[in-house]
């Protein structure tokens, strides 16, 4: 039998892990169509996507709880930088929202994840928010709400 890392038996761990093999997928289209003009998008996505399960991997090491919540907090910036780089993709026409349903829906379940180990342990003292809840929305929704939000 191999030894396993803790890390290894997470639940949003494996998650990461099968968002980077999508992710890849995705990258890997997305350059072969429109590789000079996508190149950095693709590449941030890439970054984005290991950092965040390394930032899961290295919190779930550490002892100090302070230590643990930044890098498992550190791990949902990733996230949230996975899913702009998704939404960038969609604005710049080298994804569909259907293609990249599925990457989001990864995302938001690796977030809710990350939240609730944020939560877990963050001093008793600590300001916590409410989870937010986190959709697809079609790039004309998303305008329709912005034009909402000016007042138009």
């Amino acid at each position: 039998m191999v030894p396993t890392f803790d890390h290894e038996k997470l639940e949003v761990y494996q998650l990461e892990l099968r968002f980077i093999s999508w992710a890849t997928e995705l990258i890997a289209e997305v350059m072969a169509s429109d590789a000079p003009r996508l190149a950095e998008t693709c590449d941030h996505l890439d970054r984005a996507s290991l950092s965040a399960l390394f930032n899961t991997a290295e919190g779930n090491g550490k002892r100090q709880r302070q230590v643990r919540v930044r890098h498992f907090d550190d791990a949902r910036g990733s996230v949230m930088e996975c899913a702009a780089c998704l939404d960038a993709l969609v604005a710049k026409g080298s994804a569909t929202v259907e293609r990249i349903r599925e990457g989001e829906q990864m995302l938001v379940r690796s977030y809710s994840m990350l939240t609730r180990r944020v939560q877990r342990f963050s001093p008793d003292d600590a300001v916590h928010e409410d989870e937010a809840a986190y959709g697809v929305m079609s790039v004309e929704e998303r305008s329709e709400d912005e034009d909402e939000g000016r007042g138009r």
